[in-house]
């Protein structure tokens, strides 16, 4: 039982992270695109 409770624990992590780093991605994506933007104004 404790072993369940650590691999969804170890899920639950993971999961959360994964999150997080896809997060950043779209910001990152976002901002190259608002830069790709603003030159092409220009």
């Amino acid at each position: 039982m404790k072993k369940l409770w650590m691999l969804i624990g170890a899920v639950l992590v993971l999961g959360v992270s994964g999150c997080n780093t896809m997060a950043g991605l779209g910001k990152d994506t976002q901002a190259a695109g608002s830069a790709l933007e603003n030159a092409a104004k220009k």
